[in-house]
């Protein structure tokens, strides 16, 4: 597949990473040279220098023959005009842009993106895609990550180990026989800097981070059998009311049992402009590292803080400051994944990357197959996968067993009509099923293979 990729900072970068690792023709711009020379240099990929909307610069970046043109560029009025000059005069077949401007992506506007208007493929909204993984982290506050599948009826949970987990040091073939009705499978364990798929003889030890894909139904029991309490938020604190932090605190306005939520802005009018838009929820304007406006906002009978400011370091250390002051959770945005090692350090308990956010949605759109959706893991190194198992696929009609998945890959989990099975060896895969695969990055290729559609992609 030919792939022009229009912006080459830290989420295009990634994903002519991923795409250039599987063996696809990609060619990435960008109007800043180091940027493109760093792409080049690092990766397998071809680079032009020059400004993405211009056609002569598509045209010598290969429109005329590209298979998908994906605009992430820093402006989305740049990325709408590149879909633009990419279906009239080259006709490309698959246009994605990224957007920010919540203004685009309102319901009375939905026609803006129609082919004979403004030829969107897919809109990915940055802010839309951090929201909900905000929330669901606050919904969820004993893992350290968690993500939704199959339409909300399984979660993939990242679960971090402690001493106390009762089930340290027992082979995952004994926890299958011990917890024999709990729909769940253990698909990666990072020990360490590794992240594996692991084996039925290995166990867990503590320090050990592990995802764990649940049945929605089994969530609870799940968090309790690898020793996590489970906890209900009641009270939070969201420090930043930016658009990620405004949409959250609508949505928790929204939620039954009626969370009680403060906001810390220190950008007057955008505080304004959130007071305004909030009914129930007090906003406050200032410093969110100031001790007495997080007093204020009752911080330390907070059960969760979200810091989700524009900046990384003010983030991470109002968390800090807050888990200081007796809140329970700590949740941080931060966009350098330079930084996310020191999040256990300092003892923040969850973090929200953007920019793995939206490579993985962006990536759910650029798969070969019948490919559901697609959440990324650590930097990179893993995905899970859901997709829907054709007829045409090689492991259509097999037994789990049978199928010759490579050792990093694991199957989470099957979905037949409306119920969802734990997967066990004997288990037949049918066509129609929407199977959960994960994959470590180096694996993904045969994966795609194993669900071979790429004729029915476009």
């Amino acid at each position: 597949m030919q792939v022009i990729i229009c912006g080459a900072g830290q989420v295009g970068w990634q994903i002519a990473r991923h795409l250039s690792g599987e063996r696809n023709d990609v060619t990435i711009v960008d109007y800043n040279p180091d940027l493109v020379r760093r792409a080049t240099d690092t990766l397998d990929v071809q680079g032009v220098v020059g400004f993405a909307s211009h056609p002569d610069v598509l045209e010598q970046a290969g429109a005329a023959d590209a298979d998908m043109i994906i605009a992430a560029t820093y402006s989305d009025e740049v990325n709408m005009v590149i879909c633009e000059v990419a279906h009239s005069v080259f006709d490309v077949t698959r246009k994605i842009a990224r957007l920010r401007a919540q203004s685009y992506l309102q319901p009375a506007y939905s026609d803006l993106f129609r082919r004979d208007h403004l030829p969107v493929d897919v809109v990915i909204s940055p802010e839309r895609e951090v929201a909900e993984a905000a929330l669901q982290r606050l919904m969820v506050p004993a893992t350290f990550d968690i993500e939704n599948f199959l339409a909300g009826r399984a979660r993939l949970l990242g679960i971090a180990l402690e001493e106390d987990c009762p089930v340290i040091d027992t082979p995952l073939r004994q926890l299958t026989d011990l917890f024999s009705t709990l729909r769940a499978v253990v698909l990666g364990v990072r020990r360490g800097e590794r992240l594996f798929a692991p084996e039925a003889g290995d166990q867990l030890f503590p320090g050990d981070q592990i995802y764990v894909f649940s049945h929605a139904d089994d969530v609870d029991r799940t968090l309790e059998i690898f020793g996590k309490t489970v906890m209900r938020q009641e009270r939070v604190v969201i420090i930043g009311a930016g658009n990620v932090g405004l949409s959250v605190a609508q949505t928790l306005e929204r939620a039954p049992g009626r969370m009680r939520v403060r906001v810390i802005e220190a950008n007057r009018k955008r505080a304004e402009i959130a007071a305004d838009a909030l009914e129930r929820t007090i906003v406050l304007n200032g410093d969110g590292l100031d001790m007495e406006l997080l007093e204020e906002a009752g911080i330390r009978r907070a059960d969760a803080v979200l810091a989700v400011t524009d900046d990384d370091k003010t983030n991470m250390l109002a968390s800090v400051r807050a888990k200081t002051a007796g809140c329970g959770l700590a949740v941080a945005l931060v966009n350098d994944p330079g930084l996310t090692p020191l999040m256990a350090p300092l003892g923040i308990d969850a973090f929200i990357n953007p920019r793995a956010t939206t490579v993985s949605s962006i990536l759910r759109h650029v798969r070969h197959g019948r490919v559901r959706q697609i959440y990324t893991l650590g930097d990179a190194e893993a995905e899970v996968m859901e997709a829907q198992v054709l007829s045409t696929s090689p492991i259509a009609g097999q037994l789990i067993r049978d199928v010759d998945f490579p050792e990093g890959v694991l199957v989470g989990g099957l979905l037949r009509g409306e119920e969802l099975l734990r997967p066990r060896g004997r288990t037949r895969i049918t066509e129609g099923d929407i199977i959960v695969l994960f994959a470590l990055s180096a694996d993904v290729p045969e994966v795609e293979r194993l669900l071979q559609v790429s004729i029915d992609y476009f």
